[in-house]
């Protein structure tokens, strides 16, 4: 059994690259398919055996609380109209026993991970970010919590990209590799382009130890004028090896336009009920796009 019990998701993003439907909407929410995107992070915390989940939420994010809590009125409307499958899929959400904490003002992700330092104490922690789906039949937050078990440090989640792409991440220059396990050397959030010291990216899962909180306090400024969590890593690996974790499964950015696109109709094609009819669909639009490449 893990050691880690307890999980950071911060959602306190302003979505602004999902204008104008996040204007009054936690681009959290945003469905692919038919169930809100952080749903599937907070699934896979679950299935990794976390027991306690807080998420930092903002302004204008009630309805995350709202869609996790338990809906009388609804549940009942669906008892009457005998629509029971749908009324255990709703049910399901209202079990999990999730906590809630506001940051107050914007100020980066590492500020987010700070706001919640209470609830964590001073145990090993998760921290899942909801702009990153991981599928594999291992989770991936499982995958970094039996390193940090077997190690007793820091793991950091990543994945290879290409080249072209490494100033969107924060990078790691890893010192020693053991499978796909990495020593870093150091952590440099969004290099420019051309200077990154490895092509493998720090996607949206982390295990920390409780003294990454010690950097985290100083509120330093970093890349974008935000407290970033990447710099304060940084700051860890001096004190204590940090390891970095080249994560198994598929890897979602559902943070950007054409992302949760892609990911909306990979899943979709998956759905019993709804792979023919996409597929009929996609065929006529191809048709239709092609025929009229041709006459123009």
């Amino acid at each position: 059994m893990s050691l880690i019990k307890k999980a950071i998701i911060p959602a306190a993003g302003l979505g602004t690259r999902f204008l104008p439907a996040t204007k009054a909407m936690p681009k959290e929410m945003l469905p692919i398919v038919d169930r809100p995107t952080i749903e599937y992070i907070v699934d896979e915390a679950i299935n990794s055996g976390i027991e306690d989940i807080i998420i930092v939420t903002g302004k204008g994010k009630r309805a995350i609380e709202d869609h996790f809590d338990k809906s009388f009125e609804l549940e009942e409307n669906l008892i009457k109209k005998e629509k029971f499958a749908m009324l255990e899929e709703i049910r399901k959400t209202a079990k999990i026993d999730i906590h809630y904490i506001r940051q107050k003002e914007p100020r980066g992700l590492g500020h987010a991970i700070w706001c919640a330092r209470k609830f964590i104490g001073d145990e090993p922690f998760a921290v899942l970010l909801g702009d990153d789906i991981i599928r594999n039949d291992k989770p991936g937050l499982s995958q970094l919590m039996q390193e940090y078990d077997q190690t007793n440090s820091s793991v950091i989640g990543v994945k290879k990209v290409p080249d072209e792409e490494t100033h969107r991440y924060g990078i790691i220059d890893p010192l020693e590799k053991f499978g796909k396990l990495y020593q870093v050397r150091s952590f440099v959030e969004k290099p420019e382009q051309g200077t990154a010291p490895s092509n493998l990216a720090i996607i949206g899962r982390y295990i920390l130890t409780p003294e990454i909180f010690n950097f985290l306090d100083a509120q330093k400024i970093g890349a974008g004028g935000e407290i970033q969590l990447t710099d304060a890593i940084q700051e860890l690996n001096r004190i204590q090896r940090v390891f970095a974790l080249e994560i198994e499964g598929n890897r979602y950015d559902v943070g950007e336009k054409l992302g949760f696109i892609e990911t909306t109709l990979e899943i979709a094609l998956e759905r019993d009920d709804l792979r023919e009819p996409l597929i009929s669909y996609l065929d006529q639009l191809h048709e239709k796009n092609s025929n009229r490449s041709e006459n123009r």
